[in-house]
């Protein structure tokens, strides 16, 4: 591309005023375009020529949970695009003090042009954006986490070209993460096996609704309580923490139940001798994953840390 394109670079036109709550409410051609998008805007940004897309609109970015990545990624995006990201924890907003949701959105609508919000129910979210009149961004849920999902795919793109036909294997708990990362892979027909222990199985419906998706564009899905089955022949290797922010009480149970699923030296052996291992970060090393393989030479976790910036600042182009 050369550096004066950028005047050319488009955002995804039907996403407009949209919302962003989960893939599932995107078409595979929209995910496949705000892929590209992000592409571009990252090899600009790179050039010091990211283009002021969203000068003078401003992101409010609402916080029930910590962050490091979501927060910063979406600040400095918004900033990189000539925008404000304005940072607001819920406890120090009325919402945190029983405001309704209703009501709150009204208010924030006036003031902002879009806003993300890092939430605890997916519900919530729901509630925000059916009353918001400008576009909400689903930072994470307990049920999703689209943002990171998009980063995921494109940094598999970047390592391993094509993706129609690869297998992605996600070991772990059947949570956000696993959701939003297997929709998206679903969109761009990827085979994807999930493994987790009994128990922690992906959400039956949205599992459903995945394989549908998976299978329109030429894929499959498998879930499974076998992490050496999940594994076998995989192109990338995925996991997560096995207890996320909200489910300490669980702790000591859950490190019992996923004992056998550590992606190791071992697990990985099943796997092609190229493949990608990817997590969202944070980790606990030798946990879910051996410090050897997460610090090794096939791990990306921190090229897919970074492109958390550019996807989103594709969706901010896009949708603001």
């Amino acid at each position: 591309m050369k550096l004066l394109e950028w005047v050319n670079i488009k955002p995804v036109e039907s996403l407009k005023g949209k919302d962003l709550l989960t893939l599932f409410d995107y078409s595979t051609e929209e995910v496949k375009e705000l892929l590209e998008l992000a592409k571009n805007l990252k090899f600009l940004t790179k050039e010091g020529k990211c283009p002021p897309l969203l000068a003078g609109k401003t992101l409010g970015m609402i916080f029930e949970k910590h962050s490091t990545r979501t927060r910063i990624s979406f600040e400095v995006g918004m900033q990189q695009l000539g925008g404000y990201g304005m940072f607001m924890h819920s406890r120090d907003l009325q919402i945190g003090r029983g405001e309704s949701v209703y009501d709150t959105a009204h208010v924030l609508s006036g003031y902002l042009d879009g806003i993300m919000i890092r939430a605890n129910s997916h519900q919530m979210v729901e509630e925000l954006a059916e009353h918001a009149q400008v576009p909400v961004i689903n930072g994470l849920t307990d049920l999703f986490h689209p943002c990171q999902a998009l980063a995921d795919m494109l940094t598999l793109q970047e390592v391993q070209g094509e993706l129609a036909g690869k297998k992605l294997t996600y070991i772990g708990d059947g949570n956000n993460v696993a959701h939003s990362l297997a929709i998206a892979a679903a969109h761009l027909g990827m085979h994807i096996a999930i493994a987790t222990p009994p128990g922690y199985e992906p959400v039956e419906w949205i599992a459903e609704k995945i394989s549908k998706l998976a299978i329109t564009n030429g894929g499959s899905l498998l879930i499974t309580t076998d992490p050496v089955k999940a594994v076998e022949g995989a192109d990338c290797i995925y996991t997560d923490v096995w207890t996320s922010m909200g489910q300490e009480e669980e702790t000591q149970a859950r490190l019992k139940a996923f004992q056998s699923f550590q992606v190791n030296d071992a697990l990985v052996a099943h796997a092609k001798t190229d493949y990608a291992f990817l997590h969202c970060l944070p980790a606990h090393r030798e946990e879910e994953v051996t410090a050897s393989l997460i610090d090794g030479p096939n791990s990306y976790v921190f090229q897919q840390a970074e492109n958390r910036l550019h996807a989103q600042k594709a969706v901010l182009a896009s949708l603001l």
